[in-house]
């Protein structure tokens, strides 16, 4: 088995990195070796698996602790040969144990329980991870869309063999298709055979002496395709969509990565969400809140009328019950909240100032409840 890199290495960050430090590492490291911005590197596609597969692990929380304390045994059923027999953290003998430690190897000259699976195995494609942008109310309705993505797929050429038409591509004589070696050194436990990735073949288990001029030998080119997206009601800032079988297509007839779809989701001028609960806020005149009045409230659905009662007070909130955002797939919906503001007249006439002098002469104590109770308090304070 081909030694595997430090996840922590790959991504350069230190052990104990926080989740964001992770995240900007990824991004950084993604815009460094993207095949679509290195089309003429070759390696960038392997670089960008194994980085792919350090974000996969270090980002979850459950398999960045098992990483933490096992190392690549502890995510990777296929390294190490662990069985979960004995004691040791279930790694079994002393043996097992090793075997962890060393990536795989076996003891007294025989073969380990973890030994490379065959080069020509088939293999998962990877995951593609874009972002679309939508609109706050499309967010709130469900909305279709159509993106444009960049894809691996199978060479129409050479069908994937990454030979050129009407050759074939050769077994590797060093591994005989295997895509790794094995070597033996002596060491204090006994005899340690490890397995290395082929230097003849560089891990591919074959020898392509006429490549398809299409693909340069890999078997796959980039293509772009377009794919249709079904955004559910009710999706949030920052969600995940994943659509099963539209990442890479996979190599020796294994099976497509998928494609992950971050979604991002506008502000509205009127509306903010909270959970599925709206909230916006209403202004009304000093005449509307002192009488009250039927006021005009928009929501989602469209606009809706509310009576709000005599003397309403600015920071007044009042609910629409069911006008708030539909739950991810299902018929249930939040509410509404809406928050009164009443607003204070400027630039009036002296004619208008007038008549509001002779209003406010014409009120007591009793008119002012909260007036009245603050200077109540104000003088048991200060015993006035």
């Amino acid at each position: 088995m081909a030694e595997k890199r430090d996840y922590y290495e790959l991504l350069g960050v230190q052990k104990g990195a926080s989740e964001d430090e992770i995240k900007k590492a990824y991004k950084k490291k993604a815009r460094e070796y993207h095949p679509d911005l290195h089309p003429d590197d070759p390696t960038c596609e392997e670089k960008m698996k194994e980085i792919n597969e350090a974000f996969e692990v270090l980002n979850d929380p459950d398999k960045k602790s098992r990483y933490d304390q096992f190392g690549h045994a502890g995510v990777d059923p296929n390294y190490g040969g662990a069985d979960g027999a004995g004691g040791f953290g279930g790694f079994g003998d002393m043996g097992d144990i090793l075997e962890s430690i060393f990536g795989g190897f076996g003891f007294g000259g025989g073969s380990s329980r973890g030994a490379a699976a065959s080069a020509n195995a088939p293999k998962r494609g990877a995951d593609i991870q874009e972002s679309i942008t939508i609109s706050f109310m499309d967010a709130c309705k469900g909305v279709k869309k159509e993106m444009k993505i960049n894809r691996m797929c199978t060479c129409d050429s050479c069908k994937g063999s990454g030979a050129h038409e009407g050759t074939t591509a050769d077994i590797c004589p060093d591994c005989h298709g295997r895509g790794s070696v094995k070597t033996t050194q002596r060491t204090p436990f006994g005899a340690i055979s490890s397995s290395k990735v082929c230097p003849h073949c560089s891990g591919k288990g074959k020898i392509i002496k006429d490549p398809c001029p299409n693909c340069r030998g890999i078997g796959r080119v980039r293509s772009q395709k377009t794919v249709s997206v079904d955004i559910p009601a009710g999706i949030a800032d920052q969600q995940t969509i994943r659509l099963g079988g539209q990442g890479d297509c996979g190599v020796n007839g294994g099976p497509s990565g998928d494609l992950l779809i971050n979604v991002n989701v506008k502000s509205h001028n009127l509306f903010r969400r909270e959970g599925y609960d709206i909230h916006c806020e209403i202004p009304v005149t000093y005449a509307e809140a002192v009488l009250g009045a039927e006021i005009i409230v928009p929501t989602i659905d469209g606009d809706v009328k509310y009576n709000i009662s005599e003397g309403t007070q600015t920071g007044t909130v009042f609910r629409l019950k069911g006008k708030g955002i539909q739950k991810v797939y299902k018929t249930d919906r939040g509410n509404q909240y809406v928050k009164i503001n009443v607003e204070v007249p400027k630039n009036l006439t002296k004619k208008q100032k007038e008549l509001l002098k002779t209003f406010e002469d014409s009120l007591n104590e009793k008119n002012y409840a909260k007036r009245q109770s603050f200077f109540e308090k104000l003088k048991k304070k200060f015993d006035i």
